[in-house]
């Protein structure tokens, strides 16, 4: 009933739902009200409320600067392990107040750290949004990640928020633009930023080119440009880039779901070597596993094989409370 009145403007949703809904649905509570306002600033009591807010900024310490990123790190563990659904709400509080740091912040010194911090914590926060089918939500985060980059300086967030950005653009039927926009980000690296990240930016191209057609071949060579850059050894985190998780397993992964995307025999091979190795804290990345396995089954007409992997795929969506695994399910599930 409650639903019905809600819908149909009969009933104000109560503070009290509305927590309960935004961490159930992922949205936040101008998404869940349906509200357009643009929330404005408090207004300043003259210039000794505005000096007061700059100050605080200007004393952003190493130490605060550090909190932010160990506060990033956290939703970014939670995230992984428990899905994003359930941290709109910590993850909307903690963007705001890193955004108030770097608005109020006027010297380089102490507007770069603070925007480099912002810049990590937009592109999760954008992630999370496209897992969760906000898909405006997330544009407009790494909107904001691209500009606090360029705040700080920092080349590789910059084209690591441009080439996450092109996953919205091909999950709204736009791979070809996302291609050239993965491709304007590897430009605007150019010959610098860690081997790690380069090998990343080549595999998000080829997964790209996977959903263009024609683009075979070019998915193929940045397939192998990825694996040629990937640095050799166990280690998945890039100590100048924290957003990204690849090492070689991970690249057999993301090689088996391109491979399965064109059709191609060898993604079976590569996903279950993936599956042997897949690390259990990345539970939703395992549920896409899953569903690469199913596209890849079904590829072949292996009908049971992909209803195996599909049902562990769903449980594994729903655990985590991934929209954007979930429909993915759906629609191999109707394959079948």
């Amino acid at each position: 009933m409650y639903v019905s009145e809600w819908e149909n403007g009969k009933r104000t949703i109560s503070d009290r739902y509305a927590e309960i809904l935004r961490r159930l649905l992922g949205v936040t509570d101008a998404e869940l009200k349906g509200s357009t306002d643009v929330v404005a600033m408090p207004v300043a009591d003259g210039y000794d409320e505005l000096l007061s807010r700059i100050d605080s900024a200007s004393s952003v310490s190493e130490s605060m600067v550090k909190a932010f990123n160990d506060q990033t790190e956290l939703l970014r563990t939670m995230d992984r392990q428990l899905g994003a659904s359930g941290l709109v709400d910590q993850m909307t509080g903690h963007l705001a107040r890193l955004e108030d740091a770097l608005n109020f912040a006027v010297l380089p010194g102490a507007r770069r750290p603070v925007a480099l911090a912002l810049a990590g914590a937009s592109t999760l926060a954008a992630w999370q949004a496209i897992d969760t089918g906000a898909v405006e939500r997330a544009w407009r985060h790494y909107e904001l990640a691209k500009r606090a980059a360029r705040d700080a300086e920092a080349p590789m967030y910059l084209a690591h928020a441009m080439a996450e950005q092109a996953y919205v653009l091909c999950e709204a039927g736009r791979p070809a633009l996302g291609v050239e926009l993965v491709r304007d980000a590897q430009r605007t690296l150019g010959r610098g930023g860690s081997p790690r990240l380069r090998a990343w930016l080549y595999a998000a191209e080829a997964e790209m080119c996977a959903h263009v057609p024609g683009m075979a071949d070019d998915c193929r060579r940045a397939l192998d440009a990825s694996m040629a850059s990937i640095p050799p050894g166990s280690e998945d985190r890039d100590p100048d880039m924290l957003s990204i998780f690849l090492n070689g397993a991970h690249l057999t992964r993301w090689r088996g779901n391109v491979l399965a995307l064109l059709g191609d025999d060898d993604a079976v091979t590569s996903l279950y070597d993936a599956l042997a190795v897949a690390d259990p804290t990345f539970v939703r990345a395992q549920a896409g596993l899953h569903a690469d396995l199913a596209h890849a089954h079904l590829a072949r007409a292996e009908y049971d094989d992909a209803n195996t992997h599909l049902r562990q795929a769903r449980l594994l969506a729903s655990r985590t409370g991934s929209v954007r695994q979930r429909r993915r399910v759906e629609m191999l599930s109707a394959r079948l």
